[in-house]
């Protein structure tokens, strides 16, 4: 890692992390193909162990979770169709418009409850009628963990249910479902059942520099590939990539447990400093609420320190791999002194 990354303790997101050394070794030492072909061995590995590991017939490496999310959305939805999607949801409001821009498919937006689980009395309520007037209902697209909260096993599978019994496909943007597994004590085919397809973040808490994986049966998996050559997401010689979302597969997986002790234990100190008030997190993301008026000096105490967040009146605060328990200690000091 560089010296400047060493110094700094950066709490923006878990898209922040730097591959380790072991991590680096085995990008070094990955065996390379050409992938558009088919033929890069480290890629072919990896999405072989991934479609074992989350229990589908096949699996698609693509470059970032917004384009898996996207590929997906465009081989559930032709022109026309819509989605029925939370407006919490990173693909509703966080992915630039992508589906309706590129595949012109509608978002249906469903008021998130307290949760962050979509009522099912709302997703029954927002399925169209088969009539010319409306959109054509095609997809519920869900996502877990959404905002750092969990969506249990047994919301999920009534939501696809539902879902299925009405004509629909399912989507899940599990960007965090391995923190959601390790956090419900449940494997990763567990927390995905009942999805047609899933998109699973490596560049997150996962610790991988970049790529996401699409996960879907074998006809879904051929149409996404071309989408993804469409999308321009067709890498060649990716199999550094590739070994590093594997290592991050087989040895990061258990230890999301940390990240969320450590946001836990940030979420406890927080608290005790009178004049904000700190959510309890249930994985690795908790949010401060600040006084408007502090937010320009506090950010300027933290820079000072060397710690980087993105300064809000409702601070988003994400542990990971790299945010260790005495660079939390540093960043509880800061608050505390600022604020006494």
């Amino acid at each position: 890692m560089s010296e400047l990354y060493e110094q700094w303790l950066d709490l923006r997101s878990d898209t922040v992390t730097h591959p380790g050394a072991a991590m680096r070794e085995a990008m070094h030492a990955a065996p390379l193909g050409d992938d558009v072909y088919g033929d890069d061995p480290s890629v072919n590995r990896l999405q072989d162990y991934a479609a074992e590991l989350f229990g589908f017939e096949a699996v698609l490496f693509a470059p970032s979770g917004t384009q898996s999310n996207l590929i997906g959305l465009l081989v559930h939805c032709g022109r026309g169709d819509e989605y029925l999607v939370g407006q919490e949801a990173h693909t509703f409001r966080y992915e630039a418009g992508g589906a309706a821009v590129l595949g012109s498919i509608q978002p249906q937006p469903i008021a998130n409850q307290a949760d962050g689980s979509l009522a099912l009395a709302d997703i029954a309520a927002q399925i169209k009628p088969d009539d010319f007037h409306f959109a054509r209902s095609k997809l519920l697209a869900l996502e877990n963990t959404i905002g750092g909260r969990v969506l249990g096993a047994d919301y999920l599978a009534q939501a696809t249910a539902l879902a299925h019994g009405r004509g629909l496909a399912t989507h899940l943007d599990g960007a965090r479902i391995c923190n959601a597994a390790v956090k419900q004590g449940i494997s990763l085919r567990a927390a995905v059942a009942g999805f047609d397809s899933v998109s699973v973040c490596l560049s997150k808490g996962l610790g991988a520099p970049v790529g996401s994986l699409l996960c879907g049966d074998k006809t879904f998996i051929a149409q996404a590939k071309r989408w993804r050559k469409m999308l321009g997401g067709g890498m060649r010689q990716a199999g550094g990539l590739a070994a590093a979302g594997m290592y991050a597969l087989e040895h990061n997986v258990a230890r999301l447990a940390d990240d969320h002790a450590n946001a836990a234990f940030l979420a406890q100190a927080l608290a005790q400093i009178p004049g904000i008030s700190v959510s309890t997190p249930q994985t690795n993301i908790l949010y401060v609420d600040l006084p408007a008026d502090a937010c320009a000096g506090l950010n300027a105490a933290l820079q000072a320190e060397r710690i980087r967040v993105s300064m809000a009146p409702r601070l988003r605060l994400v542990t990971h791999l790299d945010a260790t328990r005495a660079d939390l200690r540093r960043l509880v000091d800061v608050f505390a002194a600022y604020f006494r």
